[in-house]
């Protein structure tokens, strides 16, 4: 948390964009001066945001459902919401047997590594591989504990994590919380399907193009895999899915003019 901010340079009545990762009660004695736009990535829970929201002259975050749960905890109505962009790729060859499985992420509890190798687990009569891609230092005393059924490759370069995703087949991903889920529409950009936790915003960037299952919930998505891996004509399915999403997915220009109507808006 930042303890001290300085905006003194900054014209009074200037709009200023602050990223919520950097935000703090210091804003507070600003927020009389300056119109502060807050970019809200996750809400926080600390016990400054409410406040600091509450001041700023507008709010911005990345899904609908951060949308509504910030105005219901703090009774905001003025939350604009800016879903993140997506780079085009090209599309995944996929394989036959549909076994590549890719989880990307923060090797965390937040991203439900336990939950996916419990899951991974229950389909030991079946072939896969599966991959999670993500730094493994943020926890690294959970990440020793994620069993080999996920094997952990650490944090890849773009060139890396592309090439990764062109080898993919499904993404996994077993989160307990996610404000969006950029992964979700980085795999569907390439027609990678997903299977995922329903949590915060994820929904929203699926659309069709994958399966939803309860979070925390090994045996659910276990029963999704198990459908996943043993039934082509499911596969082929849901490869058509994910690939008439990706048709739909905006790029990083549709986030950059939703930031930009928020700013003008308090102007």
């Amino acid at each position: 948390m930042v303890e001290h901010a300085s905006t003194a340079p900054v014209p009074d009545g200037a709009v200023v964009l602050v990223d919520g990762l950097c935000s703090s009660p210091a804003l507070l004695s600003e927020a009389s001066r300056l119109r502060v736009v807050v970019l809200v990535h996750m809400p926080r829970w600390e016990w400054w945001e409410g406040p600091v929201l509450q001041a700023a002259a507008g709010v911005v975050t990345t899904s609908r459902w951060s949308r509504d749960v910030l105005a219901s905890r703090y009774g905001l109505d003025r939350v604009a919401v800016a879903e993140p962009g997506v780079d085009p790729a090209p599309v995944a060859a996929g394989s036959p047997s549909g076994g590549a499985l890719l989880s990307v992420g923060a090797v965390t509890a937040s991203k439900g590594y336990d939950v996916l190798a419990a899951a991974l687990r229950l389909l030991d009569d079946l072939a896969w591989s599966c991959r999670g891609v993500g730094s493994t230092e943020v926890e690294p005393a959970f990440a020793a504990t994620v069993p080999p059924v996920v094997r952990l490759s650490g944090p890849m370069t773009r060139t890396e994590l592309d090439a990764t995703y062109a080898e993919a087949d499904l993404l996994v991903l077993a989160s307990r919380a996610e404000t969006y889920g950029m992964v979700v529409t980085e795999a569907l950009a390439r027609g990678v399907p997903v299977v995922a936790s329903d949590v915060g915003g994820v929904r929203e960037a699926l659309g069709d193009g994958g399966v939803l299952v309860p979070p925390g919930d090994a045996v659910a998505l276990s029963a999704a895999l198990r459908t996943w891996l043993t039934s082509p004509a499911y596969r082929d399915s849901l490869r058509r899915a994910a690939r008439r999403r990706r048709e739909t997915l905006t790029g990083w220009e549709h986030t950059a003019e939703r930031v930009s109507e928020a700013l003008e808006a308090v102007r």
